[in-house]
């Protein structure tokens, strides 16, 4: 079934962001600046816990690998979008198609497990101290990363087997900048409707699951952080509220796009842009940027490497 569906369509075509060629080449440079930085903040992230060993510690190790897997979710569309901004025929292979929703759902849903963990993590730091270095030893914290891999991938595949042996034989259009999976499914050649309430059901479930969990974890610290000083509460006020507005912008979209689409076509497309490419450059800016240690640990490096120009 497969590749015959492959003989019939080989290719998809993207709309892109928009209808219009000029603006397309104008936002070439935000969103090429926009992948560059992506890259060099999350891989600055992780090779800079790696090389310090004051950051050896479970928060930061979760820390490194939320880093390295909005890397690799950003990766997944936003070169793509960015070239096709200056291409006519925005055009993908049915085999690149699949590996952009598999790419997709891999990396998002290993994310989700991870917010989970780090949520978690803050919990038992903050409302059981104590405990908190025996709870959170390397092996759990390897295990509970491990765990999101493991989710992310058994989700992907799933939903990368169910929709695989449908037959594509006739429209090749993809209202959007990337292999979305409730576009693809429009372009079947045949009733999708239960399949797509299936497919949806699987993304909007894992997504609402995990949203809960961590926003049960920031209610718990925050009500135990209320009932000590009220300057620790303002600053664990001042943190889950960063942290909140991350897991808001990357679980909003993928709640609203797989459990209640608007079927408003700019409107999916600012929520895709929004987890795909905004959300991996705001959390290591939200998640490491303004942690003192980070701060510490960046400052150490440039001094080491300014010495060792002066030394030279």
């Amino acid at each position: 079934m497969a590749e015959a569906n492959q003989s019939v369509v080989s290719e998809f075509i993207f709309q892109g962001l928009c209808d219009s060629e000029e603006l397309q080449i104008f936002l070439f440079v935000p969103f090429a600046t926009l992948y560059l930085l992506t890259v060099v903040g999350n891989l600055f992230v992780v090779l800079l816990i790696i090389a310090d060993h004051h950051l050896h510690s479970p928060m930061y190790f979760l820390l490194a690998n939320l880093s390295f897997v909005d890397f690799c979710l950003s990766s997944v569309t936003t070169p793509k979008l960015t070239t096709d901004l200056l291409q006519e025929n925005k055009t993908i292979s049915f085999g690149g198609c699949m590996s952009q929703i598999l790419g997709v759902h891999f990396f998002g849903g290993a994310e989700m497990v991870l917010l989970v963990t780090m949520a978690y993590d803050r919990y038992v730091a903050i409302c059981k101290p104590l405990r908190y270095s025996s709870i959170m030893d390397r092996q759990r914290c390897i295990w509970l990363v491990l765990t999101g891999w493991i989710i992310g991938f058994v989700h992907a595949t799933s939903q990368l087997i169910m929709i695989w042996g449908l037959p594509f034989c006739g429209p090749r259009m993809v209202d959007s900048f990337f292999c979305d999976i409730p576009l693809v499914l429009k372009l079947a050649c045949m009733d999708t409707a239960t399949l797509g309430i299936l497919i949806n059901a699987d993304s909007g479930v894992l997504a609402t699951t995990c949203f809960i969990l961590v926003m049960i974890s920031y209610t718990h610290i925050l009500l135990t952080v209320l009932l000590r000083s009220q300057d620790a509460a303002s600053k664990a006020l001042s943190t889950c509220t960063s942290h909140i507005t991350v897991v808001v912008l990357f679980f909003g979209p993928c709640i609203f796009i797989y459990l209640w689409p608007v079927s408003i076509t700019w409107v999916d497309k600012f929520l895709a842009v929004s987890y795909t490419a905004i959300t991996p450059l705001l959390n290591p800016a939200i998640y490491t940027l303004r942690n003192k240690e980070i701060k510490n640990a960046m400052k150490k490096l440039i001094n080491k490497h300014a010495i060792s120009s002066n030394a030279c």
